[in-house]
């Protein structure tokens, strides 16, 4: 019984894996961690809020982060807040 939770958490990564992946190919541009950090937890949300196919998953991706620069954070620091 365990192989079979084993093999369903190996079939989940790779629908996360490929939809990110997706993501990637539609936009043309290089992996890199900390887009793929973002892009993995978005995914993750996504599967875990019903989409189960990279047919559901990676177009959703694409409409939530237009390209690298929809990623990047332009957090104040603690200076300019006070």
């Amino acid at each position: 019984m365990s192989e079979f939770y084993k093999s369903m958490r190996e079939v989940d990564f790779k629908i996360l894996s490929q939809a990110v992946q997706g993501w990637y190919r539609h936009y043309g541009v290089p992996f890199n961690d900390e887009s793929t950090e973002v892009l993995c937890s978005a995914a993750i949300d996504l599967y875990n809020g019903g989409h189960k196919t990279v047919g559901e998953i990676t177009p959703r991706l694409i409409q939530a982060y237009h390209g690298l620069m929809s990623m990047k954070v332009n957090s104040p620091t603690s200076i300019a807040i006070h």
